[in-house]
């Protein structure tokens, strides 16, 4: 019997074929997200919905459809017909699980933020306008923005105690777990870590730059699917501003030096782009891939907001960060993201950098292990009661925070 896993992200889709007799992954497959024509975040796309019944509507539809196609991709990759999978299940932030369901958003645009329901959710295929006979069932939303992809990542990831799980995705999702309690809240950190608010991101598919390395005054690019570059993908966004901070060329307080303040060859690769300076990562006849000041400011702010909610949850659960056994990662940023890099800029402390392990496809592992496991999700469902949701918008703690980490480490 044959299942579709997916993990439903803001920027970036990602859905599994699995067999469940054997528990084995016969194919993957990824798109954008298309309702990002509504807004590249869900405050956009929850405010659009709200004004507008058409416009929640459309949204449903989109993300639907979309979710079909990818079912249907996977299945002729397979060999085998729509007709042979049995279940679906579908992991998400609530904002994106909501619009998938069409239920009403307003509970969720305004404080205090809570979805229309907590519990996950039993559905067959044709309440979501699909043909075949599917069971469907979407993960628990502990709180307003805090979702089944968090609960997915953990219930695959089975974390210890005195364990972090970060999310990097849009929402900067994270839970630390202390005891029996899941303490956990939603940083809003925008898309930059997943390239879908850069100037030149895209999502890591072919033709993504996954890796800037800087050494002995040239840049070394790696590329997926060893093609032309067509954009850069959120790790290598981080890595590059790693990179551009331990040579000197991007300051602490996030600003890009010009190229008469830079001494080496590298200076040739600041230029001037609408009115700001910009980081030249690849140029040809045909095109020319930057990473530009406001890319910088956008990974600034999304690093700040992660930061400032690790604050709140050591604050909350009453634990110092030398005291963490566990530092579980994971998101659609693209290739594996160096818990150095995340030290660089600020994220993590000297100390996590050791404890810290990259889990890729974290939320999508959780899915298809809640579907191997073939227990109706009662495990996944006692999971998601575990957790305590704490709001971060208007914090006095939260706001304090952000500002003490706005700035990137001096190095």
């Amino acid at each position: 019997m044959h299942a579709i896993a997916v993990d439903l992200g803001t920027t970036t889709l990602a859905a599994s074929l699995i067999d469940l007799e054997s528990g084995k992954r016969l194919a993957i497959s990824g798109s954008m997200n298309p309702q990002r024509r509504y807004g590249a975040d869900v405050v956009s796309r929850l405010d659009a919905a709200v004004k507008s019944d058409d416009v929640l509507q459309d949204l449903s539809a989109l993300i639907r459809t979309e979710l079909l196609r990818l079912a249907h991709e996977l299945c002729k990759k397979c060999g085998i017909t729509w007709s042979e999978v049995k279940q679906v299940a579908i992991a998400g932030n609530p904002a994106m699980q909501h619009l998938l369901m069409g239920l009403p958003v307003r509970s969720l645009a305004f404080p205090p933020y809570r979805p229309v329901h907590t519990t996950g959710t039993r559905l067959i295929a044709s309440a979501l306008n699909w043909d075949g006979e599917a069971q469907v069932y979407v993960f628990p939303m502990p709180g307003g923005f805090v979702g089944g992809d968090t609960v997915a990542f953990l219930y695959g990831a089975t974390p210890g105690n005195a364990t972090l799980c970060l999310d990097m995705g849009t929402n900067g999702e994270m839970a630390l777990i202390m005891g029996e309690t899941i303490w956990s809240s939603s940083a809003a950190a925008g898309p930059a870590f997943e390239g879908g608010n850069l100037s030149c991101g895209m999502a890591a598919l072919p033709g993504a730059i996954s890796s800037v390395h800087i050494e002995n005054e040239q840049i070394k690019l790696k590329i997926i699917g060893n093609v032309l570059p067509e954009g850069i993908c959120g790790s290598a966004a981080i890595e590059t501003v790693s990179e551009l901070l331990q040579h000197d060329i991007l300051e602490a307080g996030g600003r890009l030096r010009g190229n008469a303040e830079i001494p080496t060859n590298l200076a040739a690769r600041i230029i001037n782009h609408d009115a700001a300076s910009a980081f030249v990562l690849y140029r040809d006849a045909q095109r020319q891939l930057l990473l530009t000041q406001n890319d910088i400011r956008q990974i600034q702010l999304a690093k700040g907001a992660i930061r400032a909610g690790m604050e709140v949850l050591a604050e909350h659960a009453r634990i110092r960060y030398q005291d963490l056994r566990d530092v579980l990662l994971t998101g659609s940023f693209g290739a594996v993201l160096q818990p150095e890099w995340l030290k660089s800029i600020g994220i993590f402390d000297k100390g996590m950098v050791h404890i810290t392990r990259f889990i890729p496809e974290g939320s999508l592992n959780g899915v298809e292990q809640a579907l191997i496991t073939n227990d109706e999700f009662y495990s996944v469902e006692r999971l998601g009661e575990r957790f305590r949701v704490l709001p971060l918008s208007g914090t006095p703690l939260f706001e304090t925070m952000f500002m003490r980490h706005i700035d990137f480490p001096h190095q």
